[in-house]
């Protein structure tokens, strides 16, 4: 897990952000435990309660699960919950994509012809 100390977005949020992105990618199946929040804590050399923070925020959006005295567990995904996440980040970037395509001056023809090259390049 990686932290960046001056990306402006709270450390918290950042561990937060990594777990969920690997949770919706299937890293953590059902049923898995997340790393202990003080071994993490201890990893990472932050405060244990800046790991909390990122572990509630991750009960919060109903990923995981707290148990008592054993940590948190990755919560069943729902697949239409999968799906709406990851079409908010493609959105998400394509909104980027389409803003930096303007100051460039490149247009929408040019973006779409972009869009679909990239994404025929993935496929292979």
């Amino acid at each position: 897990m990686k932290i960046l100390q001056n990306s402006g977005v709270p450390i918290y949020q950042q561990i937060a952000d990594q777990f969920k992105n690997d949770i919706l990618a299937g890293k953590y199946k059902q049923d898995e435990y997340l790393p202990s929040i003080r071994g993490l804590a201890k990893e990472l050399r932050i405060s244990v309660i800046t790991t909390m923070k990122a572990y509630e925020q991750l009960e919060a959006d109903g990923l995981v699960t707290a148990v008592q005295g054993k940590g948190f567990y990755v919560n069943a995904q729902n697949a239409e919950m999968m799906k709406e996440q990851h079409l908010r980040k493609v959105e998400a970037a394509l909104g980027e994509a389409i803003e930096a395509a303007r100051v460039a001056g490149v247009s929408e023809a040019e973006l779409t012809d972009m869009l679909h090259t990239l994404y025929q390049m993935r496929e292979e």
